[in-house]
């Protein structure tokens, strides 16, 4: 909603898109990703969710093979592959992460790689605003329906968290959308997997989970997969005709 009212002098020209239907598709993807990841917090400490949610890039590496005709070489598939590594090490099958309620996060991985590798393949024809506004209308339109039977009071702290989220949120919404536009899918994805490192410490500072040295060790080997990753594909550029 407060993008929209920024955005309002430019709605209508940014609303026009020829890829209707899967501006739509996509931004469903986000919101019951986003439905899915938050519902498992309910059951699943915040680093665990996220550390299933890093399924995320393995699907959008499978999927901009097929689907986006990017070329992805052995050695970023295996720094994809280490990362999901590090993920592992952090769930690590069989503890309390592994319990039925990690099928949400783990259903909402799915959504998300489907989701990022559809902002690829918009990012070639849309703007970043365009999709962004899609994003955030429908997502707007569709949560404000369950407002009556759900909305409870907030107090003035509750507003201020409120509107930040919603402003960080906006930002790095954007910034994805917009490094989609400038590199291949299987090489951004890799980069959420330095997530784990922020839901860790806000696990932390809001709630006292403190990750244990599993955790640690799980998020370096994810942080150097993806700069593994980084480092591969300007080796690959600089190569290019």
């Amino acid at each position: 909603a407060v993008l929209a009212v920024i955005l309002f002098p430019r709605l209508r020209r940014l609303l026009v898109t020829p890829n209707l239907g899967l501006q739509l598709v996509r931004s469903l993807l986000l919101l019951v990703t986003t439905g899915l990841y938050f519902t498992g917090l309910k059951y699943v400490p915040i680093a665990e969710a996220s550390a299933i949610m890093m399924l995320a890039p393995l699907v959008v590496t499978a999927l901009s093979v097929p689907l986006l005709k990017e070329r992805v070489g052995p050695r970023r598939w295996a720094g994809v592959v280490i990362g999901f590594a590090g993920a592992m090490i952090i769930i690590r099958p069989g503890g309390d992460a592994m319990q039925l309620a990690a099928l949400l996060p783990l259903v909402a991985a799915a959504t998300h790689g489907v989701y990022q590798v559809s902002t690829r393949f918009l990012s070639h024809s849309e703007s970043v605003l365009t999709t962004l506004c899609y994003s955030a209308l429908l997502g707007a339109m569709i949560m404000s329906t369950a407002v009556p039977f759900y909305w409870t009071p907030l107090p003035a702290l509750g507003w201020g968290m409120l509107l930040c989220a919603g402003m960080f949120g906006t930002l790095g919404h954007f910034a994805l959308i917009k490094a989609f536009t400038l590199a291949p899918a299987a090489t951004v994805a890799p980069f959420t997997y330095t997530n784990l490192i922020w839901a860790a410490a806000s696990g932390f500072l809001f709630f006292g989970e403190w990750p244990d040295v599993w955790t640690f060790v799980g998020a370096a080997v994810i942080v150097g997969s993806g700069i593994y990753i980084y480092h591969r594909e300007k080796v690959v550029k600089r190569r290019e005709p």
